[in-house]
């Protein structure tokens, strides 16, 4: 699933649980762009419950493009947002560095994490049941979120098309939404999977919420079904990806996230509990949605109800 999740014959009490996760930048400030690759990398192994990590290392490659004084100042500002990240949620003492800097036409960002912990500190992502309820983390759209500020920044013909509908203002809020929810932490997410008893989990990436929610449904035990109900938005995207022609993927859930939530089978009793916990956590800066819900069948999937409720988020 996320992770690898590796059992060691010589600690038969220790598994080692690591990740390896990068991407494009999708963001202008370097600082901001190191928050959000630790928060994305870091994720895949909150998703099966784990929060204590024993290495983490940053994988980095800069433009070809840029000088070597711009380089210097880039990578270096990469790295403030990433170790600050870690400090900040109370991971300041990992030990972290550098496995590489490469020059490419790109930048790359993103890292390496790993920890070696007890079998009982793993929530593997195989056993939800029927009568779960789904939760989700996070709203979606952040990287249309980023695009449109993007597409503002370098006055596209896309970002003409999002004045028909919408101020600079406008896109600059769910662009401030987006960097909120993206550079967060999973971590709380995971603790409060193991206090609510969360069956399984994955984050939501690059295949959106219904392409993980099925991958999830397909690795279970039993045969589920996955059936979602609700898509939580960041402000404005649903609008911005009707104004340029790409409702339907965003519709029917598909639509390609970076950094992006967890998706948990609860039990149905604790979904209400876990949200509510997790808004008083964060002091209401970051939000939890129940989505959705698991039911008995004779093959694996995850399916959008008929009647979708779409939901507008503001951080």
């Amino acid at each position: 699933m996320d992770c690898a999740v590796i059992p060691l014959k010589r600690h038969e009490d220790y598994l080692l649980v690591q990740t390896v996760d990068f991407f494009y930048p999708m963001v202008n400030d370097p600082e901001t762009l190191g928050r959000i690759a630790v928060a994305n990398v870091l994720s895949d192994v909150f998703a099966v419950g784990v929060t204590d990590f024993d290495a983490v290392e940053l994988i980095l490659s800069t433009s070809t493009s840029f000088s070597d004084a711009e380089q210097n100042i880039i990578i270096s500002l990469i790295m403030k947002g990433f170790k600050n990240s870690l400090k900040e949620n109370g991971l300041g003492n990992i030990p972290l560095r550098i496995k590489q800097i490469n020059i490419n036409p790109w930048c790359i960002v993103g890292g390496i994490a790993t920890s070696v912990c007890r079998k009982e500190d793993i929530i593997l992502p195989s056993n939800g049941q029927p009568g779960d309820v789904l939760v989700l983390t996070k709203p979606l759209g952040g990287q249309m979120a980023m695009d449109a500020h993007l597409w503002q920044l370098n006055q596209t013909e896309k970002y003409k098309t999002l004045l028909s509908g919408f101020s600079d203002d406008d896109i600059r809020e769910t662009f401030g939404i987006a960097v909120k929810s993206m550079t967060y932490l999973n971590k709380n997410a995971a603790l409060l999977m193991h206090k609510y008893g969360g069956h399984c989990a994955t984050d939501i990436t690059g295949f959106g919420l219904l392409g993980h929610a099925k991958n999830l449904a397909g690795f279970q035990k039993e045969k589920l079904l996955f059936k979602i109900d609700k898509l939580p938005f960041i402000k404005n995207v649903l609008e911005f990806s009707t104004l340029i022609g790409q409702s339907a993927k965003f519709r029917s859930g598909r639509s390609v996230e970076t950094s992006g939530g967890l998706l948990i089978c609860l039990p149905a009793e604790a979904a209400d509990k876990f949200c509510s916990e997790f808004d008083a956590i964060t002091k209401g800066q970051q939000k939890a949605f129940t989505v959705g819900r698991v039911e008995l069948s004779t093959e694996s999937d995850a399916v959008l109800s008929d009647n979708v409720e779409f939901i507008e988020v503001t951080l």
